[in-house]
């Protein structure tokens, strides 16, 4: 019997995370956009990309996936978003730099309500056996409300496979992902 849940990941650039999460058996739909940060900006119904990019919000680039909870759990999910990104830096992921690329974990306090202890512990454990000694830094708060990102940021990576940022950031997360986590991809490929 499938349980369709959901969840609000933030792990640097949208355009990564949605790819690495198309990827996985269970997850039904991955949708790039913001939360984190107040409702509106200034007369604006939703952020912009320019402006959550400025790093001058509360914003963070996220992905909200869709997931069937039968299929795969939030344990796995949580598996691969922390080993796809460094949860240890403050603001950062790489060359991307700002709190709009911070490391957040969002959940619907309504619809889920042990996201959150399940987030909790999870951290707590991955602190629990840190041999590096850096304490994860993710931010883990109530979604509020989250906005689709732009058009043009829907599915990149599968529309630009050939583009530099593509071939140089995104490839190499992904292959990364694909031999740890063989167990948990879908048959097909991106």
């Amino acid at each position: 019997m499938s349980r369709h849940e959901s969840i609000v990941l933030g792990g640097g650039c949208f355009w990564c995370t949605e790819a690495v999460f198309k990827m996985l058996k269970g997850v039904e739909s991955v949708l790039s956009g913001y939360a984190g940060g107040s409702e509106t900006l200034g007369d604006e119904k939703a952020p912009s990309y320019d402006h959550v990019s400025s790093g001058n919000t509360k914003y963070v680039e996220v992905i909200k996936i869709d997931y069937d909870a039968s299929v795969i759990s939030l344990d796995d999910l949580l598996t691969v978003f922390f080993a796809s990104h460094d949860p240890t830096t403050v603001n950062r992921q790489g060359n991307d730099v700002g709190p709009q690329y911070r490391s957040a974990i969002f959940y619907s306090e309504s619809e889920h309500s042990e996201h959150k202890e399940i987030v909790e512990k999870f951290v707590t454990e991955l602190n629990a056996s840190s041999t590096q000694g850096r304490p994860i830094v993710t931010e883990i708060a109530p979604l509020g409300k989250f906005f689709k990102a732009e058009d043009y940021h829907l599915d990149y990576y599968a529309r630009n496979k050939e583009a530099m940022y593509c071939e140089l950031v995104i490839n190499p997360k992904l292959e990364k992902v694909q031999k740890k986590f063989a167990e948990l991809l879908k048959s097909s490929q991106l």
